[in-house]
């Protein structure tokens, strides 16, 4: 008799609202699209070091650019991976309606992923000059085709693109190119020494302009057609100047040789490209359909279980990344290679 209600009770506990009587649709929003931010950040940097190795033509530098990411980019895209199962859990119709509205785009990034990660691995297998060569491409392509695929996938998100593309989201596809290879050359301040910084570094510079003057016209042109998208609200004024308030930090602090400094830069704006977006969209998740974050939230059981998850996973999954990085922090040293 006495066991029945404390079987009861916790589950009609979870039903009577959100955990604590947080707000917890808009804190999963949030928590979206910082996922989002994160893996375009971490996995930034190995698609800009992928671009940036079209420029190297000494196999011994080519090497290091492979060291430097080696043993990151596979971990940096469980991101993704937490990203789409974080907007399949919660917001589900959302995930479907994106995903089969853009399903030949998915299918190209998937593809440009698989490329970009097959490539190194089938660099290694054989020291062939012809081979080589042919794989060097590939990974350059798939470095470069990835990022504009997610990007031109944002864009659409975030200015309700029925099609597969429209010229507004193309502009945020190269974009973002554009910031993973600013990425990718700060990242490069930190992971190797010698002639390589060096060289790289004005090419993330010219990177940083060609990003900025790619995502104020992504805006203007966007604005045209998504009435929701309002360009001179406090919100999205304040995040643009912040974006070139960390792009002027960011090329003065490259100049002067503070590269984490430079490095952060890079990182505020990629959050704040992702911010960006999200304080567009909000309260909306899909222009398209004119849902809301509360329409497209999944029930309160339901929320309140996968938020419990997320508490205890979620650390778990950052303290792997603490400890993968502080295992091969430091810069590469010539001769190093990726297998």
């Amino acid at each position: 008799m006495m066991t029945e209600p404390l079987l009861v009770a916790p589950s009609l506990a979870l039903a009577d609202g959100p955990l604590f009587g947080l707000p917890l649709a808009d804190l999963w929003f949030g928590l979206v699209f910082a996922v989002f931010g994160t893996f375009l950040f971490l996995d930034g940097f190995d698609f800009g070091v992928g671009a940036l190795f079209a420029t190297r033509t000494s196999e011994s530098e080519r090497e290091q650019l492979l060291a430097a990411i080696g043993p990151f980019w596979d971990g940096n895209e469980v991101w993704l991976v937490v990203f789409g199962g974080m907007l399949f859990a919660v917001f589900p119709s959302v995930y479907a309606t994106l995903f089969s509205r853009y399903y030949l785009l998915m299918f190209a990034i998937l593809g440009a992923l698989i490329v970009r990660g097959l490539a190194p691995e089938m660099y290694e297998q054989r020291h062939d000059e012809d081979w080589q060569r042919w794989w060097g491409r590939a990974f350059v392509v798939g470095s470069i085709a990835s990022p504009f695929f997610l990007g031109v996938f944002a864009g659409n998100w975030l200015f309700g693109v029925e099609g597969i593309a429209s010229s507004a989201s193309l502009l945020v596809g190269l974009a973002v190119v554009a910031l993973t290879i600013v990425d990718g050359a700060a990242y490069l301040g930190l992971k190797t020494r010698g002639d390589i910084p060096l060289e790289t570094r004005p090419l993330g510079h010219l990177a940083q302009v060609a990003y900025l003057v790619l995502a104020v016209a992504a805006l203007i042109v966007g604005s045209r057609s998504a009435p929701h998208v309002t360009l001179l609200s406090v919100p999205t004024l304040g995040l643009l100047g912040l974006t070139v308030l960390l792009a002027g930090v960011h090329v003065v602090a490259g100049w002067a040789g503070r590269v984490y400094l430079a490095f952060a830069a890079v990182a505020g704006q990629v959050y704040g490209l992702v911010a960006l977006v999200a304080t567009l969209l909000f309260p909306q998740i899909d222009p398209v359909t004119g849902l809301t974050i509360t329409e497209a939230i999944v029930s309160t059981v339901s929320l309140n279980l996968t938020t419990i998850g997320a508490a205890i996973l979620l650390p778990l999954v950052a303290s792997y990344f603490v400890v993968l990085y502080s295992a091969f922090s430091g810069p590469v040293d010539d001769g190093e290679s990726y297998a």
